[in-house]
């Protein structure tokens, strides 16, 4: 029982870095109709960079905001001058986000070099807490804490201000709402720069569970693809469906049969795709 707990928490912290990192993807891609394939290198960009400011300065506050404010700067800029150029292109939007997302991994190895990195926690954050069946690092239940309070708050945006409807709006039908004088190219800038910062503030978190590396971005954005397939593209609730499914199965499967983890992974999405290609709360085309 101790193992299968130790698994069901190492499950629920995947899925709350998941759902941190693919929440602010899919509704950027329900949005503009663009998958950002360099999601996965903004994760590592604000991960480093953030690592960096906690242990030049102490400060976990402003490591977790400089690594996602330097995603976010970067996602903007890509957003406004490079993708706003090939607007409508699909195969150019991926050719684009790809290269720049290469670009951004190649020159973190330049600068912060091969070598795995960790977050550096003070010892309060690193002590274990009593959950009742099992101690758990203190962290990684904030992490908990934060997924659940994102998707909170994210829901509350979305469902009852006007900010929110706009969205879903243009979610739901991006001509309707420029028609109705909503200015979709202006939440196509701020849906992506919330996307990136997440994106950034994602990758100072999970500093703490999966150490930085290089190629790290490729197994982020993977596993950021399979949770929004799950859950269906532009949906928040799939968001977090999809990454509680993935970090469950991730995690049990990693630990009772590791020869075969890959293999469980994408078999959810795989029964996705052949039974309900638009995701569990996705709307079919």
């Amino acid at each position: 029982m101790h193992t299968f707990y130790f698994l069901t928490l190492n499950g629920l912290t995947m899925a709350a870095l998941l759902f941190i990192m693919a929440s602010g993807l899919t509704l950027a891609f329900g949005l503009m109709r663009v998958v950002n394939l360099a999601h996965g290198a903004f994760y590592l960009l604000g991960g480093y960079v953030g690592v960096q400011v906690i242990r030049d300065t102490g400060s976990l506050t402003l490591g977790l905001l400089a690594g996602g404010a330097i995603a976010l700067l970067v996602g903007l800029l890509m957003e406004r001058f490079l993708l706003q150029r090939v607007r409508g292109l699909d195969l150019s939007e991926a050719l684009l986000t790809i290269a720049v997302g290469l670009i951004i991994a190649d020159a973190l190895l330049v600068v912060y070099g091969g070598q795995p990195v960790s977050l550096p926690l003070p010892r309060e954050l690193r002590a274990p807490v009593d959950l009742g069946v099992m101690m758990y690092p203190y962290f990684r239940v904030l992490i908990m804490v934060f997924a659940v309070l994102l998707g909170i708050a994210l829901w509350l945006v979305m469902t009852y201000t006007r900010l929110g409807a706009a969205i879903r709006a243009g979610v739901d039908d991006r001509e309707t709402a420029m028609s109705q004088g909503i200015n979709v190219p202006l939440l196509f800038g701020g849906v992506f720069a919330v996307a990136s910062f997440l994106a950034g503030v994602a990758g100072v978190v999970g500093t703490s569970y999966m150490s930085l590396t290089q190629g790290l971005d490729v197994r982020v954005l993977m596993l950021s693809l399979v949770v929004i397939i799950i859950g269906g593209m532009g949906s928040l609730k799939g968001a977090a469906v999809g990454a509680l499914i993935t970090g469950m199965v991730s995690s049990f499967a990693t630990g009772y049969l590791p020869q075969f983890a890959l293999f469980f992974l994408f078999l959810p999405m795989t029964l996705i795709l052949v039974f309900r290609p638009q995701g569990l709360f996705g709307r079919a085309a």
